[in-house]
């Protein structure tokens, strides 16, 4: 197991430096200046000229990259040009927000995605199998910038029973938590079905039958147990989705939200790195749960 997390620790260091590299030069290739996009059309040369020394995009690409990593070795991600403020103090700031929402919507997701996907396997081919299979095909077909206004014209503005925007309370959080659960949960259950249906053909599985256990006892201790490990995968290489997606959510609930050129660099750096920990911790969780997966690798 040693040489497995040094393994994956390594593998995640050299991802990490490949991807703030690459979130460098992506915002710089994006075409456009970022300069005239803040001042506007009309901004006069000599304000461009100045904004464009204050980021430094005056100066040689490679000493921007130069400037870029020395800053994110200090932990320094600069300053945002409306606030002043340190871009660092700001994403603290906006990070628990950011997280309780993405863990609303994970639980959202859970919550709703096993009890379809246990019980669109064990009711194959049944109406219960159908209408849980529309329910995943509605959740991925529906964007959250579309599903977020849906919630708000039904159960704020016709219903009256949650609040439409804002971060006052629990209340506030069940319509972004719900936006952002749905269609993860539309996957989980799926897969969750894929992997039980798979599962439930295996030679334990008819052991335990021939034991006389009932097929809930079955499916809960033996088959999803064993379904857990695509399932774990699945959730690792969503999560970096569900933040991305957690950005979008906050911006139609009004929930505080970012603005200019530093800030959305920093932002990109931080969803991408999390990604990258959050898949490494995912493979660990995978070499623990399976023996196999790291014994072949320490052959």
């Amino acid at each position: 197991m040693l040489s497995f997390l040094i393994s994956r620790l390594l593998s995640a260091l050299i991802v990490i430096f490949g991807v703030s590299c690459l979130v460098f030069f992506l915002i710089h290739l994006v075409p456009g200046d970022p300069v005239e996009v803040m001042l506007g059309e009309s901004s006069q040369p000599a304000d461009r000229e100045a904004l464009r020394v204050a980021l430094g995009l005056d100066q040689p690409i490679l000493v921007q990259l130069m400037n870029y990593f020395n800053g994110l070795l200090h932990f320094d991600l600069g300053e945002s040009l409306h606030s002043k403020r340190p871009i660092v103090d700001m994403l603290m700031e906006r990070i628990p927000a950011t997280a309780t929402l993405a863990a609303a919507g994970l639980l959202v997701a859970v919550v709703i995605a096993f009890p379809l996907g246990i019980m669109a396997a064990m009711k194959k081919d049944t109406a219960w199998d159908s209408g849980a299979m529309f329910f995943s095909l509605f959740g991925i077909s529906i964007p959250n910038f579309w599903m977020g206004p849906l919630l708000i014209l039904f159960f704020s503005l016709w219903l009256g029973w949650l609040p439409v925007s804002g971060q006052s309370g629990i209340a506030s959080l069940v319509l972004p938590a719900l936006t952002l659960g749905t269609a993860l949960a539309a996957i989980l259950a799926r897969m969750i079905r894929a992997t039980l249906l798979e599962v439930m053909g295996e030679d334990y599985i008819r052991t335990a039958r021939a034991k006389g256990l009932s097929e809930r006892a079955i499916i809960m201790n033996h088959g999803l147990k064993n379904a857990m490990l695509p399932v774990i995968t699945l959730l690792g290489l969503q999560l970096g989705a569900l933040l991305g997606g957690a950005m979008i959510t906050e911006i139609v609930f009004s929930w505080p939200g970012i603005g200019d050129y530093p800030v959305v660099q920093a932002c990109i750096l931080l969803i991408s790195l999390t990604y990258v920990v959050v898949n490494t911790l995912t493979d660990l969780v995978y070499a623990w749960m399976d023996p196999r997966i790291r014994l072949g690798n320490g052959q």
